[in-house]
């Protein structure tokens, strides 16, 4: 008896390099391809495709893409969605209304592996990267859901891009594509908590992205004691992979900077930051921390946001050193999301909270 043959993930990237689907006629696998496209999450929604060619399909092949289990409205008209992916991993995506248009705050992987204590993703560990249509999926549900177009992207939610490179990359080609949602490079966002080895990669690929690198910390000192991943990129080694991305692409860099009470925004770091950034093209980002208690490596920290008067004092000090500054908008944090709420549990729903 033969062994139960496992799925194959199908996209619209290797649907032409499958040698079993080589033998069904080009004008067949352009129609699923264009299905595909449009982001379906079941192959018996290929209206035009015969019943035999669609049940070949379902014994052999499965599709990347998210189903909604659960939707919160925040009162300021954020949305968060709970997504299921084809194995029963869930993902946490949030879509914002600006003026100008429509945002989508992605996630690139089921859960993260970088541990940062101001974060709640990953505080519940990590299960596994997502395929570039699962990133996909996220947007075309959600654009379909809510009837809306999605005109900007921020890789910011559940997960760290730079460790999912190679589908992130996938991802990008897609939604730039004019076959699927032609969403230009310049309005996609990148966010990394410094993985340097490969912001030197991406610099080679000079896309016309915007990179956020979530620094956090004007040193080691501090950034080690929130950011696991310093202890193998220092502050030094990821402000010179930078200084190299911004030669490279000529692009500025969006640094962002999560404003912790009585740890990172005294007077001193602020003026410490501007040091380190000093002729840098970049901005900076200071962003309010949703209040949360992490218990992390058996370590319990009560962390609190800092207080406005600390933020803008903050601000000021930067500006004076001629550093671009903004303080980040809070949206959807009655429904758990807004920064660092996006929370993954193993338990799967669980992590979903009312």
């Amino acid at each position: 008896e033969m062994a139960e043959q496992e799925l194959i993930f199908l996209n619209t990237e290797n649907l032409y390099s499958r040698e079993d689907l080589n033998k069904f006629p080009k004008y067949r696998l352009e129609q699923i391809k264009s299905w595909l496209n449009k982001g379906i999450e079941e192959f018996d929604e290929m209206g035009n495709i015969p019943k035999e060619l669609r049940e070949y399909l379902k014994s052999r092949y499965f599709i990347g893409s998210c189903k909604i289990k659960d939707k919160k409205i925040s009162q300021d008209g954020t949305v968060k969605y709970l997504f299921e992916l084809y194995d029963g991993e869930v993902i946490e995506s949030v879509v914002m209304k600006y003026n100008h248009g429509y945002s989508m705050c992605l996630s690139t992987q089921a859960g993260c592996k970088m541990g940062c204590i101001f974060c709640m993703t990953g505080q519940g560990g990590f299960a596994r990267n997502l395929f570039s249509t699962e990133i996909l999926s996220q947007i075309q549900v959600a654009q379909k859901d809510l009837k809306i177009k999605i005109s900007n992207i921020v890789l910011m939610g559940m997960g760290e891009p730079l460790d999912n490179y190679k589908n992130v990359l996938e991802f990008i080609k897609l939604v730039n594509s004019k076959d699927n949602l032609n969403i230009g490079a310049r309005h996609i966002s990148i966010s990394t908590c410094g993985l340097v080895d490969k912001i030197y990669e991406l610099a080679k690929e000079n896309l016309q992205i915007t990179l956020s690198i979530s620094l956090h910390a004007p040193n080691n000192l501090i950034r080690d004691k929130i950011m696991k991943i310093n202890k193998r990129w220092r502050v030094e080694d990821l402000i010179t992979a930078c200084k190299y991305y911004t030669k490279i692409t000529k692009r500025r860099i969006s640094f962002e900077y999560i404003m912790i009470k009585d740890l990172n925004d005294t007077v001193e770091y602020a003026h410490e930051l501007a040091k380190i950034l000093r002729g840098m093209i970049c901005h900076v980002n200071l962003i309010p921390m949703n209040n949360f208690e992490c218990d992390n490596n058996n370590l319990k920290y009560d962390l609190k946001r800092s207080t406005i008067c600390d933020i803008y004092r903050f601000k000021n000090i930067l500006e004076k050193e001629n550093i671009n500054v903004t303080i980040r908008r809070t949206l959807g944090q009655d429904i758990n999301g807004a920064c660092g709420q996006l929370k993954y549990n193993n338990t799967k729903y669980n992590n979903f909270r009312k």
